[in-house]
């Protein structure tokens, strides 16, 4: 089979491998689509925490379940066998506290597909039964596009947020479209902050998001107060990965307010103490999503209270990844979201 690997910062390269041979609990899965994430983008840089070279990229992934080990039960070859399926793509060990606790998210021993082990930027993957999803309902690009936008449900969901609240995401690429669109699902009133007035006019026109505001060009602060009664934001997200914003954010958060870092960083952030304390400001990290985020999203795909296809601006083949990705990581190409596909 073909395989697209990122030898090392900045290369990608096609190798011919051997098509996955199943071990115990496992289904053989003929990849489809596979999204390219931001943690694609900044392994490629060479600015991804959790990283080793050479690595096979690739965790946003749909595609169809072609084969199962001997050993998986009728019922789940029934309801995965042929089937189009999508990816949890996060390897829990299910044995550490934090697994015992439902944060499974956050496994101590965590392994995720595209990171820690070889992903999906293959013709074929061989992945755990549990960790597969089948939605007939939704069509690839959708399937693909699942765990990026259950990473926003995450830390929306981690950050409790109610009907009504203000929340200012920064950063409107995926990671800030998916928190914007669950938190706007939930009855909460946004605000997208971007340094680039383009994809504020995509966020606008192709995907309803009445306020937008240009990072540099206008004062958030002074935007927050006029829409919520001269405070500032309820809750605040950064999925921006740029230590600057993630520092600035804290200046956007209301006295009781939440901040949410869903983007991680190779560096240190720091925060002025006495505005901290003195608002008494929460501060949270959220990492990758469980199967109760995955359900969320999927159940607001189905009913068609959130979009991803108009995400969709980059399309290539696996066997092009080697001349492609680093026009997409170039900064040049205006990529929201790209898709790679294996169409047969």
């Amino acid at each position: 089979m073909t395989v697209a690997v990122c030898v090392e910062p900045g290369q990608m390269a096609l190798e011919q491998r051997p098509r996955p041979e199943l071990a115990g609990g496992e289904a053989l899965v003929r990849i489809s689509r596979i999204g390219v994430c931001g943690t694609d983008i900044h392994a490629f840089g060479g600015n991804q925490p959790y990283f080793d070279y050479p690595r096979v990229l690739g965790h946003e992934l749909a595609g169809t379940v072609e084969a199962l080990a001997d050993d998986v039960d009728e019922a789940t070859r029934a309801r995965l066998e042929h089937q189009p399926v999508y990816v949890i793509p996060y390897l829990h060990c299910g044995e550490c506290r934090a697994c015992r606790r439902g944060k499974t998210n956050c496994c101590q021993a965590m392994q995720v597909i595209g990171v820690h082990r070889d992903g999906g930027m293959a013709e074929w993957l061989k992945v755990p039964v549990d960790h597969l999803v089948a939605c007939p309902a939704l069509e690839p690009d959708e399937l693909a596009l699942i765990e990026c936008q259950a990473i926003g449900a995450h830390a929306v969901r981690r950050a409790a947020v109610e009907a009504d609240e203000l929340v200012a995401v920064v950063g409107a690429g995926p990671i800030g479209i998916g928190v914007a669109q669950v938190a706007r699902a939930q009855g909460a009133r946004v605000l997208l902050l971007d340094t680039s007035a383009e994809r504020l006019t995509f966020c606008r026109e192709a995907l309803g998001f009445e306020q937008t505001l240009v990072v540099g060009e206008d004062d958030p602060q002074a935007r927050l107060a006029s829409l919520n009664d001269g405070a500032l934001a309820d809750v605040v997200f950064d999925a921006t990965g740029n230590p600057s914003a993630m520092e600035a954010g804290f200046g956007l958060a209301g006295h009781g307010g939440r901040y949410v870092l869903v983007s991680i960083v190779k560096s240190d952030i720091r925060f002025d103490d006495p505005s901290f304390h003195g608002r008494e400001l929460t501060l949270l990290a959220s990492r990758n999503a469980t199967r109760e985020d995955f359900d969320c999203v999927t159940e607001l795909l189905e009913e068609g209270r959130i979009q991803v296809r108009p995400m969709i601006t980059h399309r290539a083949k696996l066997e092009a990844l080697p001349e492609t990705m680093p026009v997409w990581c170039g900064g040049e190409a205006g990529v929201i979201k790209a898709m790679i596909h294996l169409d047969r």
